[in-house]
């Protein structure tokens, strides 16, 4: 019998794609994965390390593991701080940081030995952890900025992209396998390339520069819809908006501004202001008017006054961001904003968080309620708990943190299919609709 791998992923897209990579090559050297702790030999944690929540969850994440199994291999973000894991936990088989495959493998070998298979030698088969209609594409691991609140740099090092022809050989792969939407992804996505110096290599017997602008290009004739996520507002994002226009890449982007305040910002290490992001934002949707823009944003950040605070609701309001996600500031070890004088009370964050969360809700309620009577293109995502109705998205929405559509279809469409809704209700996050017609496959 093979021995079986149990697995733990935690954390963002980025940490998906790297779990996805390892169950990867463990299939490919032979190894079953097991559903439960009971049926594993050895459990693997992909670990998150970003804030003090995430490493905790972590950390309770490997004390289960290790309870019901006994045999752990830890990697991932909170790998890299292998200290932090071994003080609590000693007796883990190993501790190795992102990326690390190579070493997660061998770790895993000692200990439950795999089974080889000749014919797998043959044709490493790849795992996915999304369904089979979408897939999150990473072009890049690292960052080069050296924001104060983030140690992502520590754990991931620096920028490392991908060359254009592997990044759409990878993505070639996708398409073929039945996947109809890319999310692409990376620390900075605008970033992509850069540490390439843009070098072109070879796809399809042309020349494609590791840029973002070329690369969406050729990832839009692969597939239907293609999705950016974590997209800093650099000048050079207005070459997308075309793509856009032409049907290439979704008028969705995701753009973590963190806040609106200047001095905040600049306490951050982040560039801008309500100012400038108001300017950026509007010459973007005055020359793509569908565009949605989701960003995040921090409360309560040391020395953040009411003032910064009430211009970050003032930003808000002018902005009518179409999806925002908003987190209470939170320590983590190694990061430069734990030495900033003005800590602001927990109670005064969640009340700052409750206030923007009020404000994004009654903004998301009203443009939601403007869609009722329109028709728009929504990918089916799963079976509803009725035949004939499905739970799908439109081009506004990512999968896990945007909303949903509830569709009813004549019973004859299918998952991964994108259908023409006609909307019929809305609420806060979520439509209803029903179907009217299939959107035909590219060419």
């Amino acid at each position: 019998m093979a021995a079986k791998v149990g697995f733990v992923s935690l954390g963002c897209p980025k940490a998906l794609v790297d779990s996805e990579q390892i169950l990867s090559r463990l299939k490919a050297a032979g190894y079953g994965f097991a559903a439960s702790y009971d049926e594993a030999d050895v459990v693997v944690v992909n670990t998150c390390g970003f804030i003090n929540p995430s490493i905790e969850e972590s950390l309770e994440a490997i004390g289960e593991a290790l309870g019901a199994a006994g045999k752990v291999v830890v990697t991932g973000c909170l790998g890299a701080r292998p200290e932090v894991i071994r003080e609590k936990y000693p007796q883990v088989v190993d501790v190795s940081g992102p990326a690390e495959i190579e070493r997660v493998l061998k770790a895993v070998a000692e200990v439950a030995p795999p089974e080889r298979d000749p014919f797998l030698d043959l044709v490493p088969p790849q795992v996915k952890l999304t369904p089979r209609h979408y897939a999150y594409l990473k072009i890049a691991e690292g960052c080069d900025h050296k924001c104060s609140f983030c140690i992502i740099p520590q754990l991931r090092g620096g920028l490392a992209s991908r060359d254009a022809a592997d990044v759409l050989a990878e993505a070639a792969r996708l398409a073929a396998g039945g996947t109809r939407e890319l999310l692409v992804i990376a620390q900075d996505t605008s970033a992509y390339g850069v540490d390439l110096g843009h070098r072109a290599s070879d796809w399809a017997g042309k020349q494609v520069r590791a840029r973002l602008t070329d690369l969406v290009r050729e990832l839009g004739g692969l597939v239907p819809w293609v999705r950016l996520h974590y997209v800093y507002p650099y000048p050079h994002v207005r070459e997308l908006l075309p793509l856009m226009a032409e049907g290439r890449l979704l008028p969705y982007l995701d753009v973590p501004l963190q806040h609106a305040s200047p001095r905040v910002l600049r306490a951050m290490r982040r560039p801008g202001g309500a100012e400038s992001h108001l300017a950026t934002i509007q010459a973007w949707r005055e020359a793509v008017p569908e565009l949605a823009v989701r960003s995040s944003f921090i409360v309560g950040f040391p020395g953040e006054t009411e003032e910064d605070f009430a211009l970050l609701l003032d930003f808000l309001e002018e902005a009518r961001l179409d999806r925002v996600g908003v987190f209470t500031y939170s320590p983590v070890a190694g990061a430069a904003a734990n030495a900033l004088p003005g800590a602001v009370p927990e109670e005064v964050k969640e009340e700052r968080r409750a206030r923007v969360m009020e404000l994004a809700r009654r903004i998301s309620l009203e443009k939601n309620r403007a869609k009722v009577g329109r028709v728009l293109e929504v990918i089916l995502d799963e079976p509803a708990d009725e035949p004939g109705v499905f739970i799908g998205r439109t081009q506004a929405d990512s999968p896990g943190i945007d909303g949903t559509v509830r569709v009813t279809t004549d019973g004859t469409a299918r998952v991964g299919e994108i259908v023409n809704v006609r909307i019929t209700a809305a609420d806060v996050y979520d439509l209803e609709g029903e179907a009217v017609a299939s959107v035909p496959a590219k060419e």
